[in-house]
């Protein structure tokens, strides 16, 4: 019986809830979508019939007689790394406190046929808006190329691309104020766009300080990445006029190259002060602790939900250092 009554439940539509509550399917619509004039009794009277009948709001209830399903697509480039995985957390809730939701599909940027599959998947569902998350280049080419009439986002692009300059920004500064005169970089993929804004920010940076680019290296964003370029970092610490500091793209990297330089014999921060990017939970019980730049990702994902939805979000919070043991004076 109890199975028979779950079966009726999952039958029942806005129809059977406009004649349980004397009013037509577009009033419900209406009740369902939140719109404004709608008499409170009458509000009343549709929720009433909703939970009388166990009706459960679905998509197509909300769209009918609207244009809009209540869902963000969001396409991401990689769910492994702190970054990406915080940003869509952060999407979430965003999308929910302005009731929607969102639709994740994870392509492979370097995969063309994976990109497009994953545009094609959310554009089918007919998303309202789509925000893509550790964007590449590849990726924003295909939405141009698909010809989509429905807002598009990036985290981390347009008002976030400022912030993540700088942030980048602040590293340097923090650095030239111990005392360093030349700061290498650990960069993260080049089609990454959040790599070009870091690295944008950071050479900013250095032309305002009055100091000219350190070496440079480059990393999938990988602890393993960091460890990997170690040995070339430690050779440059160790040359006449090297680097004394190096800032890394992000915590992960920054992590596996404290990892691979203590393997070196090189000592953070007595011979190399290090310095990472996103701040990721784990960053104050590196070893030593790690110096990061802190972002708003809430923010950040608050202006794609709305921008997503055709809306003016707001700039995300301006970032902020947090300097811990990693960083110190250039050594003498």
């Amino acid at each position: 019986m109890a199975a028979d009554q779950a079966n009726d439940a999952r039958r029942v539509g806005v129809r059977d809830v406009a004649r349980l509550a004397g009013v037509s399917t577009q009033t419900v619509s209406r009740v369902i979508n939140d719109h404004p004039h709608i008499r409170d009794d009458t509000r009343e009277r549709v929720r009433d019939a909703m939970a009388s009948l166990g009706y459960r709001v679905n998509n197509a209830a909300r769209s009918l007689g609207t244009d809009t399903t209540r869902v963000l697509g969001v396409i991401a480039s990689d769910a492994t790394l702190y970054g990406p995985t915080a940003g869509i957390a952060a999407l979430e809730t965003a999308a929910r406190s302005g009731g929607r939701w969102i639709s994740t599909v994870y392509a492979d940027a370097g995969d063309e046929a994976s990109v497009s599959a994953a545009v094609e998947h959310v554009l089918a569902q007919g998303v309202d808006g789509i925000i893509l998350v550790a964007a590449h280049t590849r990726t924003a080419e295909m939405l141009t190329r698909s010809g989509v009439s429905i807002p598009v986002a990036a985290m981390h692009d347009g008002l976030g691309a400022q912030r993540q300059a700088e942030a980048a920004g602040l590293v340097v500064t923090h650095l030239a104020g111990l005392g360093h005169r030349v700061i290498a970089r650990l960069g993260g993929p080049a089609d990454w766009l959040e790599e070009r804004s870091r690295a944008a920010g950071f050479e900013s940076a250095l032309t305002a300080h009055g100091l000219a680019p350190g070496p440079a290296w480059a990393g999938d964003w990988s602890a393993e990445a960091g460890a990997s370029v170690a040995a070339e970092v430690a050779a440059s610490v160790r040359r006449p006029g090297g680097p004394t500091a190096v800032v890394v793209a992000n915590d992960q990297m920054a992590l596996g190259l404290i990892s691979g330089l203590e393997a070196q014999g090189v000592a953070v921060p007595a011979e190399v002060s290090i310095a990472g990017f996103d701040d990721n939970p784990d960053a104050a019980y590196y070893r030593p602790s790690l110096t990061s730049v802190r972002l708003d990702i809430a923010g950040e994902a608050a202006r794609c939900v709305a921008t997503a939805r055709g809306l003016a979000g707001s700039p995300p919070a301006e970032p902020r250092l947090v300097v811990r043991a990693s960083t110190g004076r250039a050594p003498v």
